[in-house]
């Protein structure tokens, strides 16, 4: 039951008063990390989408890279790194996986699940490209788990099991990024695992980043979905198609609330296609009253929160939690007008490369609310 974004609901955002982020500021953007950029991040949660919680302690993943003067270098070379929070205060625990483990040459976003009964922390990921092989945008998607133990300040998580790829691209509903290229806004999709349990009856869901197979269009991102059914993970059609509209769902995630499923995705104006309507950067979703829909948008646009029109790069890859926090991290800030093309020294001086404040939304059925 794969919902297509509309053109006609995207074009709506421009005659609705924009649901604007606070503008982040100077003494927001001071790193929590020195010569580290830091980007996408997600907690480690329970198997009912709760953050963990170690005796107040949560604890986080982040894509993270050496410091470089040009910020667009750090897919490229981007390493999980585990952190954690207590109190707002953040320590670093250094790169999750051991040097040369992933398949891939660099790892990029994924979800992470902790057992409390076993003390088995999960870890479902993308690995880009393949090591020993030229570099590529092809992305797969892994399962690992490890021993995790969290006393006061230290976290030690012990030996990782073998990577286990999750699911391959079908090669029909969804594109296979072995086949494609890449480029600026057009990097074809098959990454960003993100785990969910139905409540309604247990059964275990991954959602994915995708691209669509069937469709020849330069702009067919979707948001994909597999199922586990009897140990192993099955392709269903996609969850939303932006076909024509969208080329990048980024990260998508749900939050089951009210008895309804509650579809988040992060996506920027630059990755709309030509010549249609788009929208700003910012973190958008779609409402249904079953996990595999059908599916309404947000709002009756699918904008659900907007970087502020007086900086509209200033943060990016939402994430709502369960308790509808919305994490993210800051992009280019304090821009002031300028941007990137006319002033490209602004990619050294201006990238936040750290968490962006967290906000809160409300939700009211089909309608979401900023709260900051």
């Amino acid at each position: 039951m794969t919902t297509h974004w509309r053109a006609a609901d995207i074009a709506r955002i421009d005659a609705l008063p924009l649901p604007e982020i606070p503008v982040i500021g100077a003494a927001q953007a001071a790193r929590v990390l020195d010569g580290i950029d830091l980007w996408d991040m997600w907690p480690v949660c329970l198997t009912d989408g709760t953050t963990a919680a170690f005796d107040g302690r949560t604890l986080w993943m982040i894509l993270s890279a050496a410091t470089d003067p040009n910020p667009d270098l750090r897919h490229d070379v981007a390493r999980i790194r585990l952190m954690s929070q207590k109190d707002k205060v953040w320590r670093d625990h250094g790169n999750l996986l051991p040097d040369g483990f992933a398949p891939g040459t660099r790892e990029w976003a994924g979800s992470a699940v902790f057992d409390p009964a076993s003390a088995l922390l999960m870890l479902y990921f993308t690995s880009t490209g393949r090591r020993g092989d030229p570099f590529s945008f092809e992305q797969r998607m892994f399962a690992v788990s490890a021993p995790l133990a969290v006393e006061g300040d230290a976290v030690s998580v012990g030996d990782w099991s073998p990577p286990a790829q999750l699911f391959t691209s079908d090669g029909d509903h969804y594109i296979d990024t072995c086949r494609t290229a890449g480029g600026p806004g057009l990097i074809k999709g098959f990454r960003d695992p993100g785990f969910f349990r139905d409540p309604a009856d247990g059964r275990d869901y991954m959602l994915f980043t995708g691209s669509d197979g069937r469709s020849p269009h330069s702009h067919n991102g979707v948001i994909g979905i597999a199922e586990k059914v009897d140990g192993a993970w099955q392709l269903h059609p996609p969850l939303i198609s932006g076909d024509g509209i969208n080329n990048e769902f980024e990260r998508p995630h749900l939050v089951h609330r009210d008895g309804r499923y509650y579809l988040f995705w992060s996506t920027q104006r630059h990755v709309f296609a030509p010549g249609g309507p788009s929208g700003p950067n910012g973190l958008y979703g779609m409402v249904a009253d079953n996990i595999l829909g059908p599916y309404r948008p947000l709002n009756g646009t699918g904008l659900v929160a907007a970087n502020p029109v007086a900086e509209p790069f200033q943060g990016y890859s939402w994430l709502v939690t369960k308790s509808l926090d919305v994490v993210s991290f800051i992009d280019l800030w304090g821009m002031k007008g300028r941007t990137r093309d006319s002033h490209p020294e602004t990619l050294a001086t201006q990238f936040g490369g750290t968490p962006a404040p967290v906000f809160t939304l409300a939700l009211n059925g089909d309608e979401t609310r900023v709260v900051p």
